[in-house]
């Protein structure tokens, strides 16, 4: 046990923050009052600096913390390309997804799909997205949020697990998104404060107390292969997680990282994932949107020196460690001081239970629009939707609850989530694509890609190991593409009735939003130049 009672205080205070706000907010509006779109989308008026902080509060979790913490402690800065790519990702998807969207007054993505094909597609996908967040999202979170507790705090793991559950579902399941939202704009506050906090008091003692500058550059001196942005093959071996060691290429491929698989993850993860892309649904107008995901954007540039240099300084600092992702948890036990302990935990918790609460509420979203109401109930009252909302939400959590401990041998779980994702990435990406910019794409189409993505994506698992998955994802991707196009043809290549009708100018941006743009460009050109 290594907090003090100072700690406890202040990682109490923290909880009685977030919850007394949820619950503040919650019960604003009576019960009865409660609508699906006050529930699933906050009313739509949440404005551009509450959609950032709600995305990037909802982004970043114990799969960043601990899971890219110990993916930057094994391999190095390279996995910085995941949050740097991001923003630039956050870019494209503003301009060109979320017009489309919003226009459409969608509640969920399966609803779009719906829309522009048909409902098979719509289905296939909402089961597709309900198995992924349920049994590798939602259970990976919990495990690496209890992971923390018990190296930091001493908790035993399944209480950990079933601690940070009943924090998440007290405020979210009952208050829907707009509880979620408005308290992640507070935790964004913890998670980067606190984040910031952690990295400093861990380089400070790398640089014998002489300061954050001084740290830093003694970590370039000490851990240089460890700055790499562009991975060679067969310069890095690390851990494989089953007793043996795998080249970390296979996690980085290279040059292929920028011009590859890694824009599928991103662009799948920003714009069609309903976890995340449900905040900007909820926003006041398109402009609003736009300038909360670019302020998420500046948001992801600072994330890795909270993310990912804490994993390098483990490194240099030789931890004593048995597996990667036990770095971050490291760090808070023997460099953050007393008092301060505190404020950085409830960075972690404030990151791992905005992540939990956004993550049930989307499952609970795409179940209740797209499954219960169109198969169970299709006249179901505003109230019976609310009501069935709530239910699936506790059963999700609950099932998360029960498999999370089965992830306790996995060495890297960023690298997990990374590519069991990948399994439906490249062939949703490929579906919303061509539904929006191939008028031709056709339903029988996407309905086989969604199949496609899966069929393809373990075919090459099985058949060439060896394959980087993210280079994987960029195969699988463009195979899902010529499927489509292949039933386009072979269903006389005409222009469907669902086609999506597109204006150019549906994707003109403000004076601000460009500025903002420009910007983030020019820090991210920086950043690759010095550490190409």
């Amino acid at each position: 046990m290594t907090f003090s009672i100072i700690d406890y205080i202040v990682f109490t205070g923290y909880c009685l923050i977030i919850v007394g706000l949820g619950l503040f907010i919650s019960t604003r509006k009576k019960r009865s009052e409660t609508n699906s779109n006050d529930y699933f989308l906050a009313g739509r008026a949440l404005p551009w600096w509450a959609i950032g902080a709600s995305l990037i509060a909802s982004n970043i979790s114990a799969e960043q913390f601990i899971g890219m913490s110990g993916s930057g402690y094994a391999i190095g800065l390279a996995i910085a390309s995941y949050e740097w790519m991001a923003a630039l990702t956050l870019l494209i998807v503003a301009v060109f997804f979320l017009p489309i969207f919003l226009k459409k007054k969608i509640f969920t993505m399966p609803q779009f799909l719906e829309a522009r094909f048909d409902k098979r597609v719509k289905t296939v996908m909402a089961l597709f997205w309900l198995i992924v967040f349920v049994f590798v999202n939602l259970t990976s979170i919990l495990y690496l949020g209890a992971l923390a507790m018990e190296k930091v705090m001493g908790v035993r793991m399944i209480y950990g697990i079933l601690g940070l559950a009943i924090f998440a579902a007290i405020y979210s399941i009952y208050g829907g998104l707009k509880a979620v939202a408005w308290t992640d704009v507070v935790q964004v506050i913890f998670l980067i404060g606190g984040g910031l906090l952690t990295t400093y008091f861990a380089l400070n003692y790398l640089g014998g107390n002489n300061g954050f500058f001084e740290g830093f550059r003694q970590l370039l001196a000490k851990a240089p292969e460890r700055f790499d942005m562009i991975l060679e093959k067969g310069t890095l071996m690390i851990s494989d997680g089953k007793g043996g060691t795998k080249d970390a290429y296979l996690d980085l491929p290279g040059i292929s990282v920028l011009i590859g698989g890694l824009w599928v993850a991103n662009l799948y993860y920003w714009g069609c994932n309903q976890y995340i892309i449900q905040r900007a649904l909820a926003a006041k107008s398109v402009r609003e949107a736009q300038k909360g995901l670019a302020f998420a954007a500046y948001l992801k540039i600072l994330m890795p020196l909270i993310v990912v240099i804490p994993g390098i300084a483990a490194f240099a600092l030789n931890a004593d460690i048995t597996k990667s992702d036990e770095a971050y948890p490291w760090l808070l036990h023997n460099f953050v001081p007393s008092g301060v302990k505190g404020l950085a935990f409830a960075a972690l918790a404030a990151a791992i239970v905005s992540s939990l609460a956004s993550m049930i509420n989307s499952i609970s979203t795409i179940f209740t629009m797209d499954v219960y109401r169109e198969y169970f109930h299709k006249k179901a009252s505003e109230r019976q939707l609310v009501k069935t909302g709530r239910i699936v939400s506790t059963l999700a959590l609950l099932i998360a609850v029960l498999i999370a401990p089965m992830l306790s041998n996995i060495d890297q779980a960023f690298q997990y989530i990374q590519e069991f994702t990948g399994f439906v990435s490249p062939g949703a990406l490929a579906i919303f694509l061509t539904g929006f910019f191939y008028k031709k794409a056709t339903s029988n189409g996407a309905l086989a890609a969604a199949i496609g993505t899966f069929v393809f994506s373990l075919i090459f698992k099985i058949s060439f190991p060896t394959l980087p998955f993210l280079d994987r994802m960029g195969i699988v991707f463009l195979l899902c593409i010529g499927l489509i196009w292949i039933f386009a043809l072979l269903e006389g290549n005409r222009v469907q009735t669902r086609a999506i009708t597109i204006h150019k100018s549906q994707f003109h941006t403000d004076r601000v939003f460009k500025i903002a743009s420009i910007g983030i460009i020019i820090i991210l050109v920086f950043l690759y130049a010095i550490w190409w």
